[in-house]
């Protein structure tokens, strides 16, 4: 049976203390920080991005650099048969496209996973592939399951402000100003290839209204599966952590079957909605029959 190694990146969430209990290999993603480069959750903690944030420093996100990819490929191929990489949505980066391109050297030993998710719904796609290497399939297998199921998830954001979306140039100067005008909380959405507009709320709590609403549909229309039994819910933020467990509470109400886990959303993405955001987040199970 081939030794497959999983390896994703800290757009996933996962931590690098967590990588090593979950036996997931993380690649830490760099972000440009008044032009000098940091890593996450190497020198870049949540709370001194956040920080870094809030005294409007200028941070810019960045693909993995090819020599640190390349050299992660090569040491984990020392241990290891072959390699399941799993990146950021390519619809938010050009890191997925540059890892397949690279991977054409290494003769079929490394599978790239295109599956277009991000933070928490990545983060399951990496569990997702430890638990089918551990029953045995190839990263090629691995990666053509996952793919299959790429757009089994949905990721339903509440922003607390329109600045950072401002600041990315996402949407104009005068949208953002009327949106702050009328107190709006803008719902986005990540359904595989990028972040959407999705409704625009009055108040907090109609915002969270209309997102589990939104869950609740995506479970009965797009998964099939209106009580979720075959869903994992999630539940992230960005520091604003007494809020997700208030959310998810109120998420429990409606989908009382569920065992909810809370995250803070990657930073990749927090770098472009900003801090106090609110998400719920879901991804379909893999069957048995598929592992």
């Amino acid at each position: 049976m081939s030794k497959v190694a999983i390896l994703t990146d800290s757009s996933s969430g996962i931590t690098q203390a967590e990588s090593k209990q979950l036996g997931i290999s993380v690649l830490p993603m760099p972000f440009f920080i008044n032009e000098e480069i940091f890593y996450e959750d190497v020198d870049l903690t949540q709370e001194s991005f956040y920080q870094k944030l809030e005294e409007g420093v200028d941070i810019a996100t960045s693909m993995p650099v090819v020599g640190n990819l390349t050299d992660t490929w090569d040491r984990l191929l020392e241990e290891n048969d072959e390699i399941v990489y799993i990146p950021l949505s390519s619809g938010l980066s050009s890191s997925c496209e540059t890892a397949i391109m690279l991977a054409q050297d290494y003769e079929g030993r490394v599978q790239v996973v295109n599956n277009q998710r991000v933070s928490v719904t990545m983060k399951q796609s990496a569990f997702d592939a430890k638990r089918l290497a551990d029953k045995g399939k190839s990263a090629k297998d691995i990666r053509e399951i996952l793919e299959a199921h790429k757009f089994d998830s949905s990721i339903y954001i509440m922003l607390d402000t329109l600045y950072y979306l401002k600041k990315g140039g996402r949407i104009t100067p005068a949208a953002a100003a009327l949106g702050t005008l009328l107190k709006l909380k803008p719902v986005l959405q990540i359904q595989g290839e990028k972040l959407d507009a999705f409704a625009k709320a009055r108040t907090v709590k109609q915002a969270k209204s209309i997102m589990i609403q939104a869950m609740a549909d995506d479970f009965e229309k797009r998964f099939k599966d209106p009580e979720g039994k075959k869903i994992h819910l999630m539940v992230a933020h960005t520091q604003n952590y007494e809020a997700a467990e208030e959310f998810a509470k109120e998420i429990q109400e409606r989908f009382p079957e569920h065992d909810i886990i809370i995250d803070p959303l990657s930073l990749n993405i927090a770098c472009h909605i900003g801090p106090g955001a609110l998400a719920v987040a879901c991804s379909c199970e893999i069957e048995e029959a598929e592992a």
